[in-house]
């Protein structure tokens, strides 16, 4: 979990040209962007990961499939394929991401870690096995798959297994999951 140097936006989502190491831009709330992927499998479960015990922000945790900040210089596009590559060793190209809609958020996570985010949020199938894919340690504990049923049912009676993105954020993921599985 190296710090990294990010590129650091204003308020409405426009680069500011300054940037910044990702630390320094948590520790005073600057905005700055990042991808998160949620993947999902042709006969309706979600890769979710289990956060690292060592992260500074929610270790333990059940989280979304892979996300990520964007370094300096990346496109969210560019971003959301690397993070996949590293965090659970699957490689994508763009036509297997499908963009879904960027959110701003803004949440105090502790006394030093203020998270003012850009979330580009993406959706992807996952065609292989998850005994394939290679887990980066440093980040994902474990990967499980889950049915879209169970993990609406653990949001609602478990919460405290997740990582609080809040109840329309979970719905609107969960919904346009369930879209594209009609689709195909």
């Amino acid at each position: 979990m190296a710090d990294e140097l990010i590129d650091i936006l204003k308020s409405n989502g426009n680069p500011s040209g300054e940037v910044k190491l990702k630390s320094e831009a948590h520790k005073k709330g600057l905005w700055h962007a990042s991808v998160q992927i949620w993947i999902y499998t042709s006969n309706g479960q979600i890769l979710i990961q289990k956060r690292a015990k060592n992260k500074d922000t929610y270790p333990n945790l059940w989280d979304i499939s892979v996300a990520g900040h964007l370094t300096t210089g990346d496109t969210p596009i560019e971003a959301a394929i690397r993070e996949i590559e590293e965090e659970i060793g699957y490689s994508v190209t763009i036509k297997n991401l499908f963009f879904l809609k960027t959110i701003k958020k803004s949440k105090k996570i502790t006394d030093s870690i203020i998270d003012n985010e850009f979330n580009h949020l993406y959706v992807a199938e996952l065609p292989i096995t998850i005994s394939q894919l290679k887990l980066q340690t440093e980040e994902v504990a474990e990967v499980k798959l889950i049915s879209i049923s169970k993990f609406e049912n653990e949001l609602k009676n478990k919460p405290k297994k997740y990582v609080p993105h809040g109840d329309n954020y979970y719905e609107f993921i969960i919904n346009n999951i369930k879209q594209k599985l009609l689709q195909s």
